[in-house]
């Protein structure tokens, strides 16, 4: 066998794992919509995967985004002073977290803390066999595991994105008014003249198909988590950079849709 034979054969072994990759997320997630508007939720189970995915991600969104602001506006300040313009601070930092960098750094934070954790759980239950006692004991493992899942990410993700454009803006102000001296009702005002509606849209609907990409993505991973821990580490790994990558991908793509649609 010549080397430009094996070399094919590695393409052809790698399009068909990739498209069996793609097949089994897409079939996931039709069974995942199918069985969330056709069967009754477990509100208990759903109601601690809001929490899980939520609440106990405000620390660590609330530090990142605070961060970001500081950042952001310290770098645009640099720039801004040369021209006299620091007042256009507030408007640029506004524009740019609620319409690209809220969405997906908080899109980014959840997948590697939630969706990782999921993973991590699916796959150790897929190891130790107790997906297969749900089957055996008549319960649909989707229905049980993967829907509450899918409803908590694509419901809080848009929450916790809003809530991290606040303290974005807040680490802004704080830089803004007490650093550079702009007044805070100068500060505000230019921040609200800035947004509108259609930017804090744009911002949040991505949220929805990042929440459902993640949930996908790590559920996924788990069920076909195969070799023990080690399988498990490797699940996880893959969990995490499959999300960010699909993310970036869809931002990409909603970013280019919607500057045709809200030119």
């Amino acid at each position: 066998m010549t080397s430009l034979e094996r070399f094919f054969i590695f393409l052809g072994r790698r399009a068909l794992g990739f498209f069996y990759y793609l097949g089994g997320m897409a079939n996931l997630s039709w069974q995942c919509l199918y069985l969330l508007f056709t069967t009754p939720l477990k509100r208990s189970r759903t109601f601690a995967q809001l929490k899980k995915a939520g609440y106990d991600s405000l620390p660590i969104v609330s530090l990142v985004a605070l961060f970001i602001g500081f950042i952001f506006a310290l770098q645009i300040a640099y720039f801004m002073q040369r021209m006299g313009s620091e007042i256009y601070i507030a408007s640029l930092v506004a524009l740019s977290l609620v319409r690209e960098l809220g969405p997906v750094i908080t899109a980014l934070i959840v997948a590697g803390r939630v969706g990782a954790a999921i993973t991590a759980e699916l796959g150790s239950m897929q190891v130790t066999e107790q997906i297969d006692a749900l089957e055996t004991l008549a319960t649909n493992p989707i229905q049980y595991l993967v829907v509450p899942r899918f409803l908590a990410l694509t419901l809080m993700l848009p929450l916790l994105t809003l809530y991290a454009d606040f303290i974005g803006i807040l680490g802004s102000y704080i830089i803004c008014v007490f650093k550079l001296g702009i007044s805070s009702s100068m500060y505000i005002n230019v921040t609200f003249d800035a947004l509108l509606f259609k930017d804090l849209f744009t911002g949040l609907f991505k949220t929805l198909f990042f929440g459902a990409i993640i949930a996908i993505v790590s559920c996924f991973e788990g069920f076909r988590v195969e070799g023990g821990a080690e399988g498990v580490g490797k699940a996880t790994t893959r969990c995490v950079v499959s999300s960010f990558v699909l993310i970036i991908a869809a931002d990409c793509f909603f970013t280019a849709l919607f500057y045709f649609i809200f030119p």
